[in-house]
């Protein structure tokens, strides 16, 4: 079994008294029903479990009536013996609870009655046109966390790397000071495997056990597939083709030497007004996340950016290599990051970064001035470049030597060094990236 921080965060919530239903919301299969069901059997006696997409006639258990007497009852019906009731003993799973708006209503009445924990999954949860019910939510009465595919912590605790290792990390970061040379190259290769593999857990767990590239590839392939399957089946009819098409232009909106998202590139000639909603059905679906230009690199971010102009990345970086050229994988294996104009090395940044729950920010002007990301970090506004060779960092240098007009301090430049400083700028090691959280 995988070791996944939601773990962690399903043990608080239990150990909080007064908490409420739970809803975890996130893309198709990064592994929400696995870490729940391993949860509710390991802290509960008696486990019910309701999938409303396998078994869609469970919807109406919930037809009638939402008293909690009455849907024990009904669920006691349907499952028989695998439907046992004792308070503080039993927990209750929906997974799937987009299929059956009146289950997440019920959620309400459930914190009310007090006696049965439960938690509801979902993987199309607000999605535009899908089963819209806005009076189902019982706003007040459930907690939502979002969950990712593994991030790359996740991703060394699966290859054997300890929490001491990443201490030891952690150390060399706060003191700059490099990491000692076996955890460094090992860390090295580690990275070039998870910019590969990615993080969902089937995709990681064949890697783990197998070794196995090419059933890891197929795996990527299956899931990218199944995303535009849900494309097709859940969307409206009007935004069906429109949806897919933005979707696919992705690899190709990367691959230009301006990576801004442009409409034109989905299809010649093509509008915002046309595939605005599309792009926002993507990212909903948990498929995609959006980098936004500032206006000017300093705080706020959220107040600086320019809400129409910004990048779209795969919120998974081996999912994103499932969709480029065949022996995009043995490239990146033998350290080769730098095709399709840098775009691998900037979508396994923005992977790291969007699974951390960082919103994403970039700088350029005009002017030629490139900023990769631009974050917040100790409380300032840092500017972040990734480089995946020593490349120059011209433009993070032009910003620091004028912070009368930027206001601009530090900056962190990415890439295959070990940690070191070079006056305002601290250089890390790129796997180094998931340790750069605001605290």
């Amino acid at each position: 079994m995988l070791k996944r921080k939601i773990d962690r965060h399903l043990e608080e919530w239990k150990e909080n008294k007064n908490h409420k239903p739970l809803i975890i919301k996130g893309c198709r299969q990064c592994g929400k029903t696995s870490s729940v069901l391993a949860f509710a059997k390991k802290y509960y006696q008696y486990v019910v479990y309701l999938n409303f997409f396998e078994n869609p006639h469970f919807q109406s258990i919930f037809q009638d009536s939402l008293d909690i007497d009455y849907l024990t009852m009904m669920m006691s019906a349907l499952l028989g013996d695998k439907a046992i009731f004792k308070p503080g003993e039993t927990i209750i799973i929906f997974d799937e609870i987009q299929e059956c708006p009146q289950a997440r209503t019920s959620l309400k009445f459930f914190k009310v009655d007090g006696r049965y924990d439960v938690i509801g999954t979902g993987s199309l949860l607000g999605i535009k046109g899908y089963r819209e019910m806005p009076s189902s939510i019982p706003v007040g009465y459930e907690t939502v966390i979002e969950m990712y595919p593994m991030d790359f912590e996740e991703f060394l605790w699966a290859n054997g790397i300890t929490d001491n290792m990443i201490d030891m990390l952690r150390i060399s970061l706060k003191n700059e000071t490099p990491v000692v040379d076996a955890l460094h190259h090992r860390l090295q290769q580690l990275l070039l495997q998870y910019t590969v593999v990615g993080g969902m857990p089937d995709a990681v767990q064949t890697f783990v056990s197998t070794k196995q590239m090419d059933a890891v590839l197929q795996i990527q392939r299956d899931i990218v597939a199944s995303y535009k399957d849900d494309m097709i089946k859940y969307a409206s009819n009007t935004d069906k083709a429109h949806i897919r098409e933005c979707f696919e232009s992705i690899p190709k909106q990367l691959s230009k030497e301006n990576k801004k998202f442009q409409y034109s590139v989905i299809k010649k000639g093509s509008t915002a007004s046309r595939y605005m909603g599309s792009l926002q059905w993507i990212e909903d679906a948990g498929i995609i996340t959006r980098c936004y230009n500032l206006s000017i690199p300093e705080l706020p971010l959220d107040g600086n950016a320019i809400q129409d102009v910004f990048k779209v990345y795969m919120c998974d970086t081996g999912l994103f290599i499932s969709m480029l050229e065949d022996g995009t994988q043995f490239d990146v294996l033998n350290g080769h990051l730098y095709g399709y104009k840098g775009a691998i090395f900037e979508n396994l940044i923005a992977d790291i970064f969007h699974k951390m729950g960082r919103k994403l920010y970039y700088y350029h002007k005009d002017s030629g001035l490139e900023i990769d990301f631009v974050m917040r970090y100790h409380t300032e506004a840092v500017l972040v470049e990734v480089k995946a060779t020593t490349g120059n960092t011209k433009s993070t240098k032009t910003i620091l030597n004028h912070p009368e007009k930027y206001h601009i301090q530090q900056a962190i430049k990415l890439g295959q060094y070990n940690v070191g400083r070079e006056g305002k700028i601290l250089t890390l090691p790129t796997y180094m990236a998931f340790l750069l959280t605001d605290y």
